[in-house]
């Protein structure tokens, strides 16, 4: 093998899919006829919550292979038709639907601007950015009463420039905003910031759903705070809407901007455009990082902010090759039309209410290995464990008997189908999750 081992895959190679299935390659190396044949597995992995429509789905390939056969790549140098197409529809959407401040049914009176990426880590590292130059220019006009000026490559000794204190950056234990060096600054994880030590300078680690640490965690010097409404890769915890609804009063008590990282929570996987359109405005962001499903698999993100935040952003404020491509927002303008069709969210909240009937009768059957609630929300769930160690057991558990399902931080698993999940493939794993519990309980006595 020639790839760098840097993942713990299990023993088989896929080969293709088809709605929330996958498929296995037969394995030229078994010695047993059971490993010769093709396999399937159910999957409730969807690529860790990216493929929305599911695998192999026909509509998305057509739309592929005309825009590659059209147009793929021509850099931000040039404009391109699709890029302004997608940027336009989730505005317009997310002014429709709610979310990022802006009234429902807002009209003309408050839009966004949106900057694409290649990837959700790339999403958070622009905000960043943005958030630093930003706070600069709230503590200059506080401070100074001028907007920001840099200092002169010339200042001498004498130069009374002031730095920018405002550049600290507010994140939460357990957060996952990606693995470059500053989206995992914003990743209090030992296990993945240690070896890549020291990190970026000016991060600081509150806790969810903490009201009393408010104050200390963001001050004057705080340009920015980073939250997840759902952890994903955390332990599947939510944010409390009032403690969001502190952090939002406690950013503009201060001049800090908020961000909602819903890389994994966002674009109907919680059964509403964002995890947050529900919520009342004062509960809401400033900025909104997407990624994922967003193209169901073909690589892009997207930083969203409101209009008077992307005033100060400027021409060569940021920049990539790659992000807003004409192949990666066509696809994403096919995607999102059609997550945001009602009929198709009706369907996303329908699969999700089921799934949560399913899961909630758990743990009063195995109150042994579970906590007493599901986790999550929408069809980005899952259910804690006592034991730390079960997650994973379970995990290989499923994988076995044909269900492909993940962990979540430290006590979870987490189910995240597609959004085209059928009512019978969700009865299909929430059984094989109930027998293997079964299994598992039955191990842990014989062993007592």
């Amino acid at each position: 093998m020639h790839n760098l081992y840097v993942y713990a895959r299990p023993p088989f190679v896929l080969s293709h899919g088809s709605g929330s299935w996958v498929y296995t390659v037969p394995s030229p190396s078994s010695t047993t006829a059971s490993h010769d044949q093709e396999r399937k597995y159910l999957d409730f992995t969807s690529g860790i919550a990216v493929n929305a429509l599911g695998h192999a789905d026909p509509e998305f390939a057509r739309v592929m292979g005309e825009q590659a056969a059209t147009l793929s790549h021509t850099s931000n140098v040039f404009w391109n038709e699709w890029a302004g197409s997608l940027a336009e529809l989730i505005v317009e959407t997310t002014k429709r639907e709610g979310g990022l401040g802006l009234s429902k049914n807002s009209g003309q009176g408050q839009g966004a601007k949106i900057f694409f990426t290649s990837s959700g880590t790339e999403a958070n590292e622009g905000a960043f950015k943005f958030i630093r130059k930003i706070g600069k220019e709230v503590w200059s006009q506080k401070t100074l009463g001028q907007a920001w000026t840099p200092p002169s490559s010339t200042s001498s000794s004498t130069d009374t420039a002031q730095p920018c204190p405002k550049y600290r950056i507010a994140c939460f234990e357990n957060a996952f905003h990606g693995r470059s060096l500053g989206a995992l600054s914003a990743t209090p994880n030992p296990k993945y910031q240690q070896p890549f030590a020291p990190l970026v300078p000016g991060f600081d680690v509150g806790e969810l759903n903490d009201f009393e640490g408010l104050e200390k965690l963001i001050g004057e010097d705080t340009c920015g705070v980073i939250v997840e409404p759902i952890q994903g890769e955390g332990g599947l915890a939510v944010a409390n809407v009032e403690w969001l609804r502190a952090v939002r009063k406690r950013c503009d008590e201060v001049g800090a901007v908020l961000i909602f990282d819903e890389i994994q929570c966002g674009l109907y996987r919680s059964g509403t455009l964002w995890a947050h359109s529900s919520y009342p405005t004062d509960c809401q962001p400033d900025i909104v990082t997407m990624a994922k499903p967003l193209a169901n698999g073909y690589p892009i993100g997207a930083i969203m902010m409101r209009d008077d935040l992307a005033q100060h952003i400027a021409v060569g404020s940021h920049g990539t090759t790659f992000g807003g491509s004409p192949l990666a927002t066509r696809l994403g303008h096919h995607v999102f039309s059609r997550l945001s069709r009602p009929e198709f969210v009706s369907h996303v909240r329908d699969a999700a209410s089921h799934l949560h009937s399913r899961l909630s009768s758990l743990p009063a059957l195995f109150p042994t290995l579970l906590h007493a609630s599901v986790r999550g929300r929408g069809l980005l769930t899952g259910l804690g464990f006592k034991d730390a160690a079960d997650p994973g057991t379970l995990v290989k558990m499923m994988r076995e008997r044909g269900v492909l399902v993940l962990t979540a931080g430290k006590d979870a698993v987490r189910i995240v189908p597609s959004l085209v999940v059928k009512r019978e493939e969700l009865d299909m794993a929430c059984d094989v999750l109930e027998s293997c519990l079964v299994e598992l309980q039955k191990a842990k006595v014989k062993t007592e």
